[in-house]
């Protein structure tokens, strides 16, 4: 059974979440407060498949739990709660580590319809982990599609989930461009919509693997339609 924690201060809409979660056979764990969620999640020696994590809370608000959670563990998927649709709230969320975010209200269809997905996706990790034993070179990355890292130079790099898919993906098609509905297609599944979410995470990827983020050597954009890995 997959366990699910769920973090949100309003106990209407958390027993919402927790009720229907149950029903669809999820094992959840529910809190009030951005501190309970980390002691909880510290506490089950991070076992947790994933995490719903409400932005605004008093005391410590979603952000710096995804923010605490995701230093922890790179392979729980984190969605994020907002009563706010604002773009900005989106695309901090996805920058603090997050793989998702809902936006209140929502309905039962796409609640299950989320977490079902971000859950297959940590499967996946999983089962690739234990399956595959290939290494890519591309010029100072060393990928260990095995345990799922990558290297820069030798110095490993610190990849969520969602992250090390997209660079697996960009790796097994180097120097081919690569359109956007196509990455979100793959990592993301049929039933997600919005590119944006493809473009947040490419920035952040940059961040982290290359020299100068703000012209990129090895992601590079084509413009219009998507991205491509130069080696």
């Amino acid at each position: 059974m997959r366990r699910i924690i769920v973090c949100e201060d309003e106990a209407s809409i958390r027993e919402f979440i927790v009720l229907n979660l149950k029903r669809s056979g999820y094992d959840v764990t529910d809190v009030s407060c951005g501190e309970d969620a980390v002691k909880a999640f510290e506490d089950g020696n991070y076992d947790f498949d994933a995490a719903l994590l409400d932005i605004m809370m008093p005391g410590m608000d979603g952000f710096e739990v995804c923010k605490r959670i995701r230093e922890k563990s790179d392979k729980i998927g984190i969605i994020m709660l907002s009563a706010k649709s604002q773009e900005i709230d989106k695309v901090s969320s996805l920058m603090m580590g997050a793989d998702d975010y809902i936006t209140k209200p929502f309905s039962v269809t796409e609640l299950v319809a989320r977490v079902d997905a971000v859950c297959r996706r940590v499967s996946m990790t999983v089962d690739k982990a234990a399956d595959s034993s290939r290494m890519i070179i591309s010029g100072p990355f060393e990928c260990d599609t095995k345990s799922r890292t990558l290297k820069k130079n030798g110095v490993p790099v610190d990849l969520t989930q969602i992250e090390y898919q997209i660079i697996e993906y960009f790796l097994k098609n180097r120097n081919t461009a690569l359109d956007r509905s196509t990455i979100l297609k793959l990592i993301w599944g049929d039933s997600y919509y919005g590119e944006k979410i493809v473009d947040v995470n490419i920035r952040r990827i940059r961040m982290k693997i290359e020299d100068e983020p703000s012209n990129p050597k090895y992601i590079t954009t084509i413009w219009g339609y998507g991205y491509k890995w130069c080696d």
